[in-house]
């Protein structure tokens, strides 16, 4: 589908490749004066009905009007409080009519690594050298490489350079003419006295841990960096569907996924977290759970943004790419 108004796609060759700081920096950068909208489908949307063929999301609220789980509020929390307007559902054409009413510039964020279903004017793909080779790979992740016009080879803190080369080599094999921006995701916490000598649970994204393949993310980096005694394995407490997680995905190890596919599983995620014999509970989601579900142990956020480490960078291209579109 084409657009009426500019298109940026913010794609990924893996889920959990830090997609989502990526699409909050370009929002911030591409809306700065103007009014934007930000068409996003929600994957989990399938389920619904279809009278939720466009949802506009501008308020918190709108979260529970529109009975949202987890893995969606985890997309769409962070860009609401940041005040970018979201639209969703499962009617794509009308998704996009709506948008093109009241944006200036629609950023799409898909789902996962999916690629973006409206034609952009300028794709920018996020990969990760935790997962070096990936970006050949995988599909849909693969093709994202091929089609970029940049490329943002993220966590090159916390990667190996072996690994960032392998990236930039493969990156430059099949797409030489993607311009290549090398980022870092630091991570802070609220309160790291809450980490600091503890035994803690870890809780992350739950899609990054199971069909992501990561071993860690960002709650395991805060452990690590703010001195957590010992990460506390969940294993022996999890309940029902979150039993099932770690049956299906075993490779999730000592970390707990913030699974919340429905009501039921939110209420195993909580009672879950709420059995670990732990100290305290570390939340490396992009959402604050505390806000759905009540934890009863000492807890701390970790919050991560995207930090391009030299030039060129987004600032840089976007403003190119305003003035191309004729947006001052």
């Amino acid at each position: 589908m084409k657009s009426k108004v500019p298109v940026i796609a913010v794609v990924a060759v893996r889920t959990g490749a830090g997609k989502s700081q990526t699409s909050r920096k370009v929002c911030e950068t591409a809306s700065r004066g103007r009014k934007e909208g930000r068409c996003y489908p929600a994957p989990n949307a399938v389920r619904r009905s279809c009278q939720q063929k466009v949802q506009r999301y501008s308020s918190l609220e709108d979260l529970k009007r529109f009975d949202c789980t987890v893995e969606e509020m985890e997309e769409y929390e962070p860009h609401i409080v940041n005040g970018t307007i979201i639209y969703a559902g499962v009617d794509y054409e009308a998704i996009l009519h709506e948008a093109e009413k009241e944006a200036d510039v629609i950023v799409w964020d898909g789902g996962n690594n999916d690629m973006s279903f409206y034609q952009p004017d300028l794709t920018i793909v996020v990969a990760d050298p935790h997962r070096a080779g990936h970006e050949i790979s995988y599909y849909p992740g693969a093709v994202n490489i091929r089609l970029a016009d940049v490329v943002i080879i993220n966590k090159i803190d916390t990667s190996s350079r072996i690994n960032i080369d392998i990236v930039r080599k493969n990156i430059v094999s099949i797409n030489p003419k993607a311009i290549i921006i090398e980022a870092a995701s630091p991570i802070s916490v609220e309160d790291e006295s809450i980490i600091r000598n503890k035994r803690v649970l870890v809780v992350e994204d739950g899609p990054t841990l199971t069909h992501g393949e990561m071993t860690y993310g960002a709650g395991h980096v805060a452990a690590r960096k703010y001195g957590a005694k010992e990460i506390v394995d969940p294993r022996p407490w999890v309940v029902n569907s979150i039993a099932e997680t770690f049956k299906k995905y075993p490779h999730i190890g000592t970390l707990l996924p913030a699974m919340g596919y429905g009501g039921k599983q939110i209420k195993d995620l909580e009672t879950t977290i709420n059995k670990v014999e732990c100290d305290s509970v570390i939340i490396g989601t992009p959402i604050d759970l505390r806000r759905i579900i009540k934890i009863k142990k000492p807890s701390t956020r970790v919050y991560y943004e995207l930090d391009e480490i030299a030039k060129p960078n987004l600032t840089e291209i976007l403003s190119t790419f305003m003035k191309k579109h004729g947006l001052k």
